[in-house]
């Protein structure tokens, strides 16, 4: 899949990093402004990506947060903080819902 229009919504610290390696959609935004904004972005339907801080879920009701996690266009990833302890999804459970493989079955 090729990402040809990313969004990257969150903290100073997440939307600069991003800005810095040359993603141009990045949107200093946190709590409801960024839910807010997440949601008009998932409609437009102009991202194949969207980055989005891991603070933002507090914010946002079971059926946009279910959209999020379920979305494959775009495909929406949650980036937590730099510094914060956020339990890491592991690769199995990442390919389980983004491409819908169970890969623990592959291994040997």
């Amino acid at each position: 899949m090729k990402f040809e229009k990313i969004a990257v919504i969150g903290e100073r610290e997440i939307a600069l990093g991003f800005r810095l390696v040359g993603i141009k959609d990045t949107f200093i935004k946190s709590g409801s402004e960024a839910a807010k904004l997440f949601t008009e972005l998932m409609l437009s339907k102009g991202y194949n990506l969207i980055l989005i801080s891991e603070s933002v879920k507090q914010f946002m009701d079971n059926s946009l947060l279910r959209l999020a996690e379920t979305s494959l266009t775009p495909l929406v990833v949650f980036i937590p903080l730099p510094g914060t302890e956020v339990e890491k999804e592991s690769v199995e459970k990442l390919a389980k819902r983004v491409l819908g493989v169970d890969i623990k079955g592959l291994k040997k």
